[in-house]
């Protein structure tokens, strides 16, 4: 094959345990041409998230898997390099499920088709797949929403130095809460320190357990739950009464393929609710989100950080990073440069 190609990475198998690069084939095909109503994309930027994981997986979820020998899917942006569409323009950048490829091809019409981004942002590209994106939404109305935190809580959040908690515990705070992150090593803990956490707890440190319930002498009001695991079951122990759980995640157990249990029993004692909630439910009210999350950011008044990763090729390693805890705020992989306009 001469020229340009289309790199894909297809799902091989189901992964078992941690994912590796085995479980897919790295396929390398003809760039795809559009037909009346369809598009190519350009994929610049892939959004690295714990649903890929799922994704992988044969088992009930709130997305068939991805069927073994389909291209991995993958929230992305890109940008137009050839058009037969009126609704994706050459040169239009664009934003949803494009996978884990060099190119997509997409369609005027569909319930998976992307969004066309507008000509000019208030953030970098990147981070229209981050703090102003998938998972800045999913903290917005996970959080107010679900939460509903009050001037005066104490919102708790696990993963605080994740994508979706870093900026979860930033609206916590501007909504007059006390806000405690638990997440793993000194220098996340002081990243949320830095962004104004009230406490920051180590779950990796002895005696965290301890250091939880002296930065909740009250209780917890608003638990936010990114992992499940031992950080739940510690979480639940300091819920307080009505207090608000919203079920984001269990990302502890997602490469055991195991269910996460727990110990439920203060949900009851506490008369807590606890709630979870998918993202694409909030397809309707998406641009709410953005703009708030985007003025917060031109104000100031939200920060945050990315884990940028060269190469398609490294999709998996940057996968695995979640896992391993060795990123900082937002996982995303750089396929292409922003300029990349042809092929």
């Amino acid at each position: 094959m001469t020229g340009p190609v289309n790199r894909r990475l297809l799902l091989r198998r189901r992964p078992e345990g941690r994912v590796t690069l085995d479980d897919f084939t790295f396929a390398r095909e003809t760039i795809p041409q559009p037909n009346d109503g369809e598009a190519v994309v350009r994929v610049l930027f892939l959004s690295i998230d714990p649903t890929n994981r799922i994704w992988m997986t044969d088992v009930d979820q709130y997305m068939p898997p991805v069927a073994i020998g389909d291209v991995m899917r993958g929230a992305a942006i890109g940008i137009v390099t050839d058009s037969r569409s009126v609704r994706y323009p050459a040169g239009a950048y664009v934003s949803g499920l494009l996978g884990w490829q060099d190119y997509a091809l997409v369609s005027d019409s569909g319930p998976s088709s992307p969004n066309v981004l507008p000509a000019t942002l208030p953030v970098p590209l990147s981070a229209m797949l981050g703090v102003c994106g998938l998972t800045g939404v999913t903290a917005y109305f996970g959080l107010l929403d679900i939460g509903k935190p009050k001037s005066g809580d104490t919102v708790v959040i696990s993963a605080a130095a994740g994508a979706v908690g870093s900026i979860v515990g930033q609206i916590a705070l501007l909504h007059g809460c006390r806000t405690v992150g638990i997440a793993g090593g000194p220098e996340k803990c002081a990243w949320l320190r830095e962004l104004g956490f009230h406490a920051a707890i180590d779950y990796k440190a002895h005696g965290w357990r301890d250091a939880l319930a002296e930065a909740t002498p009250n209780g917890i009001d608003v638990y936010f739950e990114n992992v499940g695991g031992e950080i739940m079951d510690a979480a639940f122990e300091r819920l307080a009464l009505r207090a608000r759980v919203v079920l984001c995640g269990f990302i502890a157990n997602y490469n055991s393929g195991t269910r996460a249990d727990g110990n439920f029993t203060p949900l009851l004692m506490k008369r807590a609710r606890a709630e979870g909630f998918i993202i694409s439910d909030y397809r309707g009210r998406w641009l709410e989100a953005v703009a708030a999350l985007a003025g917060w950011v031109a104000a100031g008044k939200i920060r945050y950080r990315e884990t940028i990763v060269d190469g398609l090729e490294r999709s998996v390693d940057a996968l695995n990073m979640l896992f391993d805890g060795t990123n900082l705020g937002k996982v995303v992989v750089r396929v292409a440069e922003p300029d990349a306009s042809a092929p």
